[in-house]
């Protein structure tokens, strides 16, 4: 039985790999990416990132936080499972594509949370000075999205993958 093709969740990955990717580059490539950098240019939105979330800011830099670095190789690691999903369901069809794909939601849910319970500990300092507006905006809007999104992935892939092993054993009944 081939497996099933859900556009929204290729669509999701599609749309984010790249987003990852870039964001992974500005946090490895600092500080040539940053405010001054010869790379700023690639990464200019970044500025006001960094004056929203102070984890990707000059002074989390400057004092030698690696958690952006360390969330960095995370991306690079969820963009390859993602991008494997998508390889593996629409060029290959192989059966594992649904458990790279669940692997690689399951990373960007992990690592989204992680990130906004450090927020919560530390009574929110990296982005506790935000306006309500402005932290609503540019980050509680799109953890909540990226928690959102990667939590109904979870629950897709899985559950075709808990149908389909239901199924195993009725199949090799039936030989």
């Amino acid at each position: 039985m081939a497996q099933k093709i859900y556009a929204w969740i290729s669509l999701w990955f599609l749309f984010t790999a790249p987003l990852m990717i870039w964001d992974a580059g500005y946090c490895l490539m600092r500080p040539a990416s940053m405010v001054g950098g010869k790379l700023y240019w690639f990464w200019k939105p970044y500025e006001l990132y960094g004056m929203v979330d102070y984890v990707y800011g000059v002074k989390a830099w400057e004092d030698g936080d690696g958690f952006a670095s360390a969330a960095a190789i995370l991306n690079l690691l969820e963009t390859f499972a993602n991008i494997g999903y998508l390889v593996g369901t629409h060029i290959y069809q192989t059966r594992a594509a649904p458990l790279v794909g669940y692997t690689g939601a399951t990373a960007t849910l992990s690592k989204t949370i992680l990130y906004s319970l450090n927020q919560y500990f530390c009574n929110g300092c990296a982005v506790g000075h935000n306006t309500s507006f402005n932290l609503f905006v540019f980050w509680i809007f799109p953890n909540i999205m990226w928690m959102l999104f990667s939590g109904c992935i979870m629950w897709r892939l899985g559950a075709d993958m808990l149908n389909s092993a239901e199924k195993a054993p009725e199949k090799i009944k039936a030989k």
